[in-house]
């Protein structure tokens, strides 16, 4: 259920740092009900450059929810039922790379999945069967304007990258870390992609993350203290509004299908 008339275009999940909605014009608060439970939160519906938005921070505002426990089902489910189209997740990262520096800004487009126990990977439980594929997991029409838009504002933004999805809530060892580089060749690492990228899939949304790089994971040997990641997250998260300003409004129409799979994702996946 949706308070009646409410509607939203483009969906802004907003990862560590990003919890509030100030970028969000006339904003007002919603809250859905879904077959899947409750939200991360209340979700702010408003407008960015005329385009009609909604807002819904990922972990809750404060943090109050760890990876492991998000309800992913419930979001993209609560987006879907608003009537968004787009949805951009933005993301706290760790670098599996030197080259991709904290400060820097990746969008993905592809991921490997090592989470373990979160289950609800699928709205389709049965008795409908869907396999939807995923082999190019986000909308390449959205990650090609992401990147442009990102790039024009002068910050240094990386147009490929694997993200490798943890379970989380704790960070990786060593040991880990350097076969998530060495051996599976990942970019980045994070811990909320899955299953919020397969659940986005199914429900025909165009998605692409925005992943802020805050430090290198543990690979590196680097002693990274907490108040220099705050520094760089806190920097981040002032570019990835402005980014969201400048993005939004050029999401006011529908996604090119020759450049995304997104919109018909189910067509040939039920069995």
């Amino acid at each position: 259920m949706k308070p009646e008339g409410v509607r939203a275009h483009v969906g802004i999940i907003g990862g560590s740092g990003l919890y509030d909605p100030e970028i969000v014009e006339e904003p007002v608060e919603v809250k859905v009900h879904t077959p899947y439970g409750e939200p991360s939160d209340f979700i702010t519906v408003g407008r960015v450059g005329g385009v009609s938005v909604a807002f819904l921070p990922r972990h809750g505002r404060g943090h109050r929810i760890p990876p492991h426990r998000i309800n992913y089902r419930a979001n993209i489910y609560a987006l879907k039922a608003l009537g968004v189209k787009w949805v951009v997740s933005v993301s706290a990262v760790g670098s599996l790379r030197e080259d991709y520096k904290p400060g820097d800004f990746v969008v993905p487009d592809q991921f490997i999945d090592m989470t373990k126990n979160r289950g609800h990977y699928t709205f389709y439980d049965g008795p409908v069967t869907v396999h939807v594929s995923m082999a190019d997991p986000f909308c390449e029409d959205l990650r090609v304007r992401l990147v442009e838009v990102t790039r024009a504002l002068g910050y240094t933004v990386h147009d490929r990258g694997t993200y490798i999805c943890i379970e989380g809530p704790r960070f990786s060892t060593r040991a880990e870390s350097r076969v998530w580089r060495d051996v599976f060749k990942a970019d980045i690492i994070g811990m909320t992609l899955v299953p919020e990228v397969n659940l986005a899939c199914e429900a025909q949304l165009c998605y692409a993350t925005l992943a802020m790089v805050t430090d290198y994971d543990v690979w590196a040997e680097k002693p990274v203290t907490a108040e220099e990641v705050e520094r760089i997250m806190k920097q981040n998260t002032e570019r990835a509004r402005r980014i969201l300003r400048e993005l939004i409004p050029k999401l006011s129409g529908d996604p090119d299908e020759s450049k995304c799979s997104c919109c018909k994702a189910l067509e040939n996946a039920a069995i």
